[in-house]
């Protein structure tokens, strides 16, 4: 690790706080029957500890300078894919792999860790979680209320696919090389589908939320008002609120009867 060239170009910053590392691992519970997925592993820390479960474990990394630090580490049951995750064809990169469930773990650089999330969300793999290091004020938006300025689009989104749940804070002393921001652990729990339109539904809050400071009469006027407003007054709203504080159910509510 000493003669390592982190690069900033991949937002490389190494985990070496060990009890942070044990509370990532321990945030599942696999089975030798299911698959571990580790987004970025790195120099390894976190693949060592996943190993444990005796699980298949893929650790997908863009930088192939890795390899002598995550190579020793391959086994009959870990294996190491150097490709850039944003460009993998999930579903069709899974059909290779025989599972019950699938879990997904990752230190995500912080300059794509929407893109990355995005990604597993449209792929609509079966995933049972996704526990991710991300910058804290990222973490804050995505765990944030309705009625509090961190709460907007993403946060919509992610609450309506996964249940979010905080699992450490983690200071930019426990990295090497230390970045400028301090991190928090999540963990995103997959929720059942709802039965609606879920390109509607994704688009409307993007409209919903495109001005944030605006109400939603003027954000959504190239919608059927009256019908929206129906929906709002039956959830206590009304379209002179703005989508920062609306609430997922009532979001939900308007695309099934908006």
């Amino acid at each position: 690790m000493d003669n390592f060239r982190f690069k900033k170009r991949y937002g490389q910053n190494f985990l070496k706080n060990q009890d942070i590392i044990e509370q990532i691992t321990n945030s599942i519970s696999p089975t030798p029957k299911d698959l571990i997925v580790e987004i970025g592993p790195g120099g390894g820390a976190i693949t060592r500890k996943l190993k444990k479960y005796d699980s298949r474990l893929v650790a997908i990394e863009i930088d192939e300078e890795t390899k002598p630090l995550l190579n020793p580490l391959e086994d009959e049951k870990t294996s190491i894919k150097y490709a850039d995750f944003l460009e993998i064809d999930l579903n069709k990169f899974l059909n290779d792999y025989s599972y019950e469930k699938l879990y997904m773990i990752g230190n995500l650089p912080y300059y794509i860790t929407t893109p990355i999330i995005e990604h597993i969300i449209d792929s609509r793999i079966p995933l049972e979680s996704l526990t991710i290091m991300v910058q804290k004020e990222v973490a804050d938006r995505f765990l944030a209320i309705p009625g509090t300025k961190e709460y907007g689009y993403m946060t919509v989104l992610l609450n309506y696919h996964f249940d979010i749940k905080k699992i450490t804070d983690v200071s930019k002393k426990d990295f090497e090389p230390m970045p400028k921001v301090d991190s928090t652990v999540i963990k995103l729990i997959k929720k059942e589908e709802q039965d609606i339109d879920y390109d509607r539904f994704k688009q409307f809050l993007k409209d919903s939320f495109k001005f944030k400071r605006k109400t939603l009469n003027n954000n959504l006027k190239a919608y059927n008002r009256e019908k929206i407003q129906k929906v709002l007054e039956d959830n206590g709203f009304s379209l002179s609120n703005r989508a920062e504080e609306i609430d997922l159910k009532t979001f939900i509510d308007i695309i099934k009867n908006g």
